[in-house]
């Protein structure tokens, strides 16, 4: 049955304050204000709602409705609350540009148990304020290519409605691009005035830049163990160099990098109402605990029960060294690494980390032991402009790696006869499946990413690549080169929806003999929780004329997930994956891949979300074993901790 309903917009004043009394007399107890009430919000519609979002109109109200699941959270419905959200509908409306946007009639329906009801706002949007022009003033202080990279960059536009929320934003951008180019005491005014007709304005910017300044005497304070000369090496800005905002926001950026600190501050120290040409600057510094333990317990689909136990110090030695001891134990791996880090060495713009292991990995087509070490050299490359690009880092490291390694092939494979040629190719003893020898290599990275997060971003994208020679000058009883390639995007819908993708491809060449200079743990497989989701750990590759997945030499795999929030921190996922393992070196065929599909459900904790998919194959592999036996299922089940990308 219908509570009431009220149509013309003009009786809202007279009917309105009737309906706690309407409550009282069809529910005992009558409409408690607060939380606790006793009509449960059940749903909250809008029509009519067009030019915004829904999400965040909802979002903007303090009338909730109520979940569905019954150990979701319970809103309950109160007069007051509805009335303020009235009007908090048409200040929504009118931030965003909609002026002459109103509630023309709201509709409450109560359930039959008269437990509940059922909400309808019509809302009538008008016809928006839009901004038919922008007119900058004074910024002839910034070059004209980044002048004009700004007016790009500004979210408000012309012919966009006057949203005040982006009129904000683009002032702030304004100024901070100003300070940007040596004015730190600079302002930025947004004016506006009627256009062609009574919705359209003519927006004016204005910059009073102040004095052009460079950076003054540096002050350093909070700092104890830690000296004034490994501070002021993290800072990208020194006394004499013209004074830039993005310097200030890099070097806090660059403070945090090195784990010493738990706060770090950086901010320009100058009397009010005065203009020094000089620039003096604080560093304000809170330093952290510098030995840390972290000690962990997970599981997953793959690697089963895990355990992991990392002894961290951030000031080792002074200097802001840091030296980590990482030990872990799984089915699939386990042993101890220790990395110790120098920062600015060779140079103070760059880093080095000397690394060692003993490592054991059991996978499912070889068990490979690890006994050695890396030196790498890491060097940021400098930003590409100011402001333009905050989240962007590029980087590049050199890496040269030492390592004995001993490792043999699976029972499986071993067993397989049609196998036992390309075992002895390998150099691998045909009885037993082991090698041994020495893997010695040189390896160039270079990664640009502008995510604004590692663990579960959002925004951004991620690109990177490997080129990696081994033998050769270098020596060792391996002699190969492999370059491989990958990028990864994030595009978020809205407030909600977002859509990741990925693509890996990469390839490995022997120099001379393939078998030979190529160990046998060095062959590409897909297939896992991280991978091709319709198949197991490494149940994509090429085959041995029995089923058993023996690996390639050219790999290429893509994914795509959209993901939706549910309810709360779970969020659902739907996900398509492509790709493939071929058996020569720059072998791709784009037309032999394998394809799955699925769903997955994550689940955000503080350590990253708890992931569930099923992928299904839509094209299974013909002839593949698993486990020594021919395949039959085309579903898998994943269970692992992140994102699969």
């Amino acid at each position: 049955m219908h509570l009431f309903r009220i149509h013309p917009a003009r009786r809202l004043p007279r009917l309105y304050p009737l309906l706690p009394v309407l409550c009282v007399l069809t529910v005992a107890g009558g409409c408690v204000e607060g939380e606790q009430g006793v009509i449960r919000v059940n749903q909250l519609k809008f029509t009519g709602v067009k030019a915004v979002k829904e999400g965040q109109l909802r979002a903007a109200l303090a009338t909730v409705k109520s979940s569905k699941l019954p150990w979701g959270a319970k809103h309950y419905f109160t007069r007051d609350r509805f009335d303020a959200d009235l009007k908090r509908m048409t200040a929504f409306y009118r931030d965003r540009g909609y002026s002459d946007a109103k509630v023309k009639t709201f509709d409450v329906k109560l359930s039959p148990k008269q437990d509940a009801v059922d909400i309808t706002v019509n809302i009538d949007e008008g016809q928006p304020t839009v901004v038919e022009s922008i007119e900058f003033n004074g910024f002839d202080v910034i070059p004209a290519g980044h002048f004009a990279e700004l007016k790009n960059r500004i979210p408000l536009k012309a012919g966009q409605p006057l949203d005040r929320a982006l009129a904000q934003v683009t002032r702030e951008t304004a100024l901070d691009e100003v300070k940007d180019h040596g004015y730190p005491y600079a302002s930025v005014r947004l004016t506006d005035r009627i256009g062609s007709n009574d919705h359209a304005r003519v927006l004016t910017i204005s910059t009073t830049p102040g004095t052009l300044a460079r950076y003054g005497p540096i002050e350093i304070t909070g700092n104890s163990s830690v000296s004034d000369a490994v501070v002021l090496r993290q800072l990208t800005f020194r006394p004499g160099r013209r004074y830039r905002l993005s310097n200030i926001e890099e070097s806090q950026r660059k403070l945090y990098q090195i784990q010493t600190f738990q706060f770090a501050n950086i901010e320009p120290e100058v009397p009010e109402g005065q203009q020094p040409e000089l620039v003096p600057t604080k560093v304000t510094l809170t330093e952290g605990k510098h030995r840390k333990v972290n000690f962990g317990v997970g599981y997953g689909s793959e690697e089963k029960a895990r355990t992991t136990i990392d002894w961290r110090h951030v000031n080792f030695f002074g200097g802001a060294r840091t030296m980590q001891i990482t030990g872990r134990y799984s089915s699939l791996d386990r042993g101890i690494r220790a990395n110790f880090k120098q920062p600015a060495f060779p140079a103070p713009r760059y880093g080095l980390t000397l690394s060692g292991q003993t490592w054991h990995n059991d996978e499912p087509a070889y068990v490979l032991d690890t006994q050695g070490g890396s030196v790498t050299v890491e060097r940021p490359l400098a930003r590409p402009g100011p402001f333009s690009q905050r989240l962007a880092t590029t980087n590049l490291a050199f890496t040269y790696t030492n390592q004995y390694e001993r490792y043999s092939v699976t029972p499986e494979a071993l067993a397989d006869p049609t196998f036992r040629n390309t075992l002895i190719a390998l150099g691998l003893n045909p009885e037993t499946g082991t090698d041994r020898g020495l893997l010695s290599s040189l390896a160039f990275d270079i990664r640009r990413t502008t995510a604004e997060s590692q663990v579960n971003a959002r925004t951004g994208y991620v690109a990177s690549a490997h080129i990696e020679e081994a033998g050769n000058v270098v020596g060792g009883k391996y002699k190969y080169w492999e370059t491989i390639l990958e990028g990864r995007g994030y595009l978020s819908l809205g407030q909600r929806a977002l859509v990741a993708v990925r693509a890996r491809g990469g390839s490995i060449r022997a120099s001379g003999n393939q078998d030979a200079n190529i160990p046998f743990f060095k062959r590409y497989f897909l297939g896992g929780a991280s991978s091709l989701r319709g198949w197991g750990r490494f149940e994509v590759s090429p085959l041995t004329e029995q089923g058993s997945p023996v690996g390639g030499y050219t790999q290429l795999e893509t994914s795509a997930e959209l993901r939706v929030p549910v309810w709360g921190s779970l969020s659902a996922v739907a996900f398509a994956d492509a790709g493939n393992v071929w058996g020569n070196a720059w072998d791709f065929n784009l037309n032999d891949l394998r394809y799955d599909i699925g769903p997955g459900l994550r689940y955000n904790t503080p350590v990253g979300p708890i992931r569930v998919d099923l992928g299904y194959q839509l094209n299974p592999i013909p002839g593949l074993l698993v486990n020594g036996k021919e395949q039959t299922r085309r579903v898998r089940f994943h269970f692992s901790i992140g994102q699969a990308f």
